[in-house]
């Protein structure tokens, strides 16, 4: 009985803890540095069906003022998104400033890369860059502001379209851990069948080997005429 209870508080409160964790984790920011033809890739899991929203500026480091200045128009990022399957779903080349965005149609792991075109400029060669970039996922990718002038909500149906985005990302991510609960599995049950599979193949092996090794004792000992 004690079980049955513990599962159904596990189901109630999981849509909670996956709404904390959307709303801790749904925007993330951060900045890094990459030298001349640096790529450097994150790794973001993305239910399917989800936008994305990237924003990034760049710095370039002064070596006279020993500090991080914007950089100039030309440089520019090329970004790179591809999905689980290795598909890309994004390729295009941007300013030192830019937003980039894209839609995923399969869920898991998506690789963003981002690397400049700093081998067109010489100014930059060997130098180092600062990327600041922030990926903003599902509900929170949209700009609400936009979206109350443009449809002239007012603040309670804005306040009810940002519920609404909010249960449907949390469906999102529900289906999303119960396809990787069914691949996580199925790949158990193939690891398990395999092992069981390796485990027969070795008895029938030392199985074999012994009747082969009785046999060639009781032959060599006939030959010896020990027997």
């Amino acid at each position: 009985m004690a079980g049955v209870w513990v599962g159904w508080l596990r189901e109630m409160w999981r849509p909670v803890l996956l709404f904390l964790t959307l709303c801790a984790a749904g925007a993330r920011g951060l900045y890094f540095h990459i030298g001349e033809t640096e790529k450097r890739c994150f790794i973001e899991e993305i239910p399917d069906e989800t936008m994305v929203i990237g924003n990034y500026r760049t710095q370039m480091w002064d070596k006279q003022k020993e500090a991080f200045l914007p950089s100039t128009p030309g440089l520019g990022m090329h970004v790179e998104v591809k999905d689980p399957d290795g598909k890309v779903v994004l390729s295009r080349q941007y300013g030192s400033e830019g937003r980039f965005t894209f839609t995923s149609h399969t869920p898991g792991e998506h690789q963003i890369c981002l690397h400049s075109n700093s081998t067109r400029m010489a100014l930059f060669a060997g130098g180092k860059l600062r990327v600041h970039l922030d990926i903003q996922v599902g509900e929170h990718a949209n700009n609400y502001p936009e979206i109350a002038a443009k449809d002239k909500l007012t603040e309670l149906q804005l306040r009810a379209r940002q519920l609404l985005d909010q249960v449907e990302q949390i469906q999102k991510e529900q289906d999303y851990q119960r396809y990787r609960e069914e691949r996580f599995r199925l790949t158990s049950e193939s690891t398990n069948q395999r092992v069981l599979w390796w485990s027969i193949a070795q008895t029938v092996i030392l199985i074999v080997t012994g009747i082969w090794q009785m046999r060639h004792l009781k032959s060599f000992f006939e030959a010896k005429k020990l027997v």
